[in-house]
């Protein structure tokens, strides 16, 4: 499965990028996060809970963050077991470009699941799946919104000043 987007961020792109590779965002943002631990430097270790049509599974995986390109790029990888309802894998490439006071931010992901999960049926994977990312980047930008919003603000002040 292949899944690619872009959303307009009204955040700086050092705001995003920060934000991007903060486990604490992260484990906030990520739809069905019970917990997600960083272990190194680029890597974390996540429960995830989801419900994919009829079935419901907790994933227990890793992430790798790899192909870094500080401020414009990164690969993030990872794969989770569900148990009896199956695995997932995948990654996705994420990009941020500037634009004035926001952020570009495209991805490209590619996902392979199997055991129960894959029985699901190509549109009903897809569907979630594109619900799941909208609902992360809906949660991102409500996380900006709150957490840094006021930030941003008293750096303006400041160089106003």
């Amino acid at each position: 499965m292949k899944l690619t987007g872009g959303y307009r961020i009204p955040a700086p792109l050092d705001v995003v990028w920060s934000a991007l590779n903060s486990e604490d965002v992260l484990r906030q943002c990520i739809p069905g996060c019970e917990t997600l631990v960083k272990t190194t430097d680029t890597t974390m270790e996540a429960v995830v809970v989801q419900a994919i049509g009829p079935v419901k599974a907790r994933f227990k995986g890793s992430v790798e963050i790899v192909n870094i390109v500080p401020s414009q790029s990164y690969t993030i990888q990872g794969e989770g077991n569900g148990g009896i309802a199956g695995f997932a894998k995948g990654a996705s490439d994420i990009t941020l470009a500037p634009d004035g006071d926001e952020t570009i931010l495209s991805f490209e992901a590619n996902a392979m699941i199997g055991g129960k999960l894959a029985r699901l049926g190509n549109r009903l994977i897809d569907s979630t799946a594109r619900k799941l990312a909208g609902r992360f980047f809906d949660n991102f930008e409500e996380y900006l919104k709150q957490k840094v919003e006021p930030e941003l603000e008293n750096r303006q002040q400041a160089s106003i000043l």
